[in-house]
C-alpha cells in the first residue's frame, strides 16, 4: 500500500518527463532550425529523471520519521545531491563536446533542472499536509 502510494506520488513528476519527451521528438524539426541538439534535450530529461527519481526516493524515506528535522534534512540533502550530480554531468558534457557544445540545449536541460527540482518539492509538501500530525 505505501510503495503504491508513492508512486503515485511520483506520477506528475513521470508525467512530467513523458511529455517533454513526446515533445522534444514531436519537435525536432523546430528544434534543429532554432539549432537545439535534441539528442542532448532527451539524455539530459532522462538522467534529471533518474535523478529526481532517487531524490523523491530518499526525502519521501525522510518523510516516514517522527523526526519532522529528518524530513527538512533529506529533502535538502536529496536536492544537493541532485544539484551536485547536474553540475558533474553539465561539466563531463562541456568537457567532451568543447568544440560542439549546444549552448541552447544545456541552458533547456538547465531550466528542465529547475521545473522537477519545483516539481518535486511541491509534490513532497503535498505529502507533508496529508501526514497526520503526531
Amino acid at each position: 500500500m505505501v510503495l503504491r502510494n508513492k508512486f503515485r506520488d511520483f506520477a506528475p513528476i513521470a508525467l512530467l518527463f513523458v511529455v517533454f519527451n513526446a515533445l522534444a521528438i514531436a519537435l525536432r524539426g523546430r528544434l534543429v532550425a532554432w539549432n537545439v541538439d535534441q539528442d542532448v534535450i532527451i539524455i539530459g530529461n532522462l538522467f534529471l529523471f533518474a535523478a529526481t527519481f532517487f531524490s523523491f526516493l530518499v526525502a519521501h524515506r525522510g518523510l516516514q520519521h517522527s523526526n519532522p528535522h529528518v524530513f527538512t534534512r533529506s529533502v535538502m540533502g536529496s536536492i544537493m545531491v541532485k544539484m551536485f550530480l547536474a553540475i558533474i554531468a553539465a561539466f563531463i558534457y562541456i568537457s567532451i563536446y568543447r568544440k560542439q557544445l549546444n549552448k541552447p540545449a544545456l541552458f533547456i536541460c538547465m531550466g528542465l533542472y529547475l521545473v522537477y527540482t519545483f516539481l518535486e518539492v511541491s509534490v513532497l509538501t503535498r505529502i507533508l499536509r496529508r501526514k497526520p500530525n503526531e
